[in-house]
């Protein structure tokens, strides 16, 4: 049951799109149908309504009224120049960092009640103007006591209310899903609304963002392809951050890098060369990297290095679904298709029913086309979307877990293809993941995940002499005992032989049992090997013990 104020919201969201003239979106929209006659029926709808305009600036403006969520919504639209149509794709792009900024007292009212002291005490100076403003917060210009120049990040007042009203909305749009939408089962959209809240939340909390700069600047300490502002802890709260000041040409202005002479194919192969290390190397990846976010310092054109701002959003994979995502990776740019099936199976992310050469058939359908072309002549967000046709077939379901990476791989395609459209992404990457694969199962990698897990193995291994001991007692003391009343030299030797074989049998079972120990001790995949091994060896013990 949808409660009153969602019901509102819902109200004031048609509202807005007919306010602003995109009766085109009203109709378009299936959901709460029986409300949409209310808009209708009101003065407002009829007599309050955008006086001109362009298309797309009426879709900005209502974006910017309707708040945060439809602003981020924009700005991730904004990087598909690909998929929308010139004219909309200029004006949503002015989402990333011309959002209508908040009052500049108040801004320097919020400093001062989160950090307990005046301005004036705190800085040098402050600009009270914005540098910039976005959906969530807005940075002000400002230099310490020492001369330093910075930025002065301040979260936008009420934003916590604001959002929390539409994560209520977005719940129950999405239980109301779950109830009547056949494919709700496949899709799972409360469990994305409930990724996308984590995701968000984590963004209204500056000292996180903070954290998470420091993070990203350390895994790129003295990298000649990213630079990332240092943070100063000691002017950071939840409502304020404090980092440096950066320079740089906005990755958006690709005449301006042109005429600076930067070398553009090089700064493209690194992009893709970030992202890719992010995600894999380091297991931590920026995963909000519009054009607003990214710049380029050109102090040496020849080679540009990438400057990255506003950390709010950031992600990290599972060992188990970056190890796949790697694998499926390569066997893409391998064109091993079957490869590519048989990994989702095991993955799970298909269900076990499903069949290889099936599956592998489809893949190969939607990959076959694509593969050699270069970026400008390929459209993951169509290629993605004929996968999502495959999935539907399969019944895959959908990976909240891995949404944050979707987004973040479809905006690096979006400013590769700004910047460079013959970029080869396929062999700008392999050679990465293939370093990481083998980084990953090589020699180093086991004497690595030894290292790590040898407490835990350790203590494993003390209690296998106990074990085996029990076991080989309660082997001789049951079978192994010799009938002295038999006084056959035959006999003897009979059972002096089966006390070996039976010695033997213990001895390579407690082998097996050691040699499962191990593997699941270093993490090793599949793990149901390890736990194979280790039950293989219990049962020839101790069937070897009885017999």
């Amino acid at each position: 049951m949808i409660s009153l104020p969602v019901a509102g919201r819902l109200v004031g969201i048609q509202r807005v799109l007919v306010r602003h003239g995109l009766d085109d979106f009203v109709r378009a929209t299936h959901l709460y149908r029986p409300l949409r006659f209310l808009f209708y029926l009101s003065p407002w709808t009829w007599f309050v309504r955008s006086q001109g305009g362009t298309r797309g600036e009426k879709l900005r403006l209502a974006l910017e009224e309707l708040g945060p969520i439809f602003i981020k919504f924009g700005q991730a639209l904004s990087t598909r120049r690909d998929l929308l149509p010139r004219d909309i794709a200029d004006e949503l792009a002015k989402l990333q960092d011309r959002v209508p900024p908040f009052s500049g007292a108040v801004a320097r009212a919020q400093v001062e009640r989160a950090l307990g002291r005046p301005v004036a005490e705190l800085f040098g100076s402050f600009d009270e103007v914005p540098l910039a403003a976005a959906s969530v917060a807005q940075v002000h210009a400002a230099t310490l006591a020492d001369g330093r120049q910075v930025v002065v990040k301040v979260l936008r007042p009420g934003m916590r209310e604001i959002i929390g009203r539409d994560l209520e909305v977005l719940r129950a749009l999405a239980a109301l899903a779950a109830r009547y939408w056949p494919e709700s089962r496949r899709l799972r959209p409360s469990e994305v609304v409930d990724e996308y809240e984590k995701t968000i939340l984590d963004e209204l909390d500056l000292m996180r963002e903070a954290g998470n700069a420091s993070q990203l600047r350390r895994n790129f300490e003295g990298s000649p392809l990213l630079h990332v502002p240092d943070v100063h802890w000691e002017l950071c709260r939840r409502e304020v951050m404090v980092m440096e000041r950066i320079r740089g040409v906005p990755i958006s202005e690709v005449e301006r890098l042109r005429e600076l002479g930067t070398d553009i194919p090089r700064l493209a192969e690194n992009g893709v060369t970030i992202f890719f290390t992010q995600v894999f190397r380091h297991n931590f990846f920026h995963a909000d990297m519009h054009p607003g976010n990214i710049f380029v310092d050109v102090a040496d054109p020849a080679n540009p290095k990438y400057v990255a701002v506003d950390f709010g959003i950031v992600g990290s994979l599972e060992p188990r679904d970056q190890y796949y995502l790697a694998a499926n990776f390569l066997a893409f740019f391998d064109r091993d298709w079957q490869r590519i099936a048989e990994l989702h199976l095991e993955s799970g992310w298909i269900p076990p029913k499903a069949r290889v050469g099936e599956l592998t058939s489809a893949v190969r359908t939607v990959c076959e086309p694509i593969f050699n072309k270069p970026l400008g002549e390929i459209s993951f967000g169509l290629v993605l979307l004929r996968l999502f046709e495959v999935a539907r077939r399969f019944e895959m379901p959908v990976q909240p877990q891995l949404i944050l990476l979707q987004k973040t791989l479809l905006n690096i395609e979006g400013l590769g293809r700004q910047l460079y459209p013959e970029l080869d992404l396929f062999k700008t990457a392999r050679p990465i993941l293939r370093q990481w694969m083998n980084e990953r199962i090589g020699p180093e990698a086991f004497a690595q995940g030894l290292r790590e897990h040898w407490p835990d193995l350790a203590e494993s291994l003390k209690m296998l002499p106990v074990v085996l001991q029990r076991t080989v007692r309660r082997a001789y003391e049951d079978d192994f005992t010799l009938r002295t009343e038999s006084a056959s030299v035959e006999a003897l030797r009979r059972e002096s032989a089966e006390a070996a074989r039976r010695r033997t049998a213990v001895l390579a079972g407690g082998t097996f049992f050691l040699g499962g120990i191990l593997w699941l001790g270093l993490g090793m995949s599949p793990a149901w090997a390890g736990w194979l091994l280790a039950a293989a060896g219990v049962g020839w013990t101790l069937a070897g013990g009885r017999r």
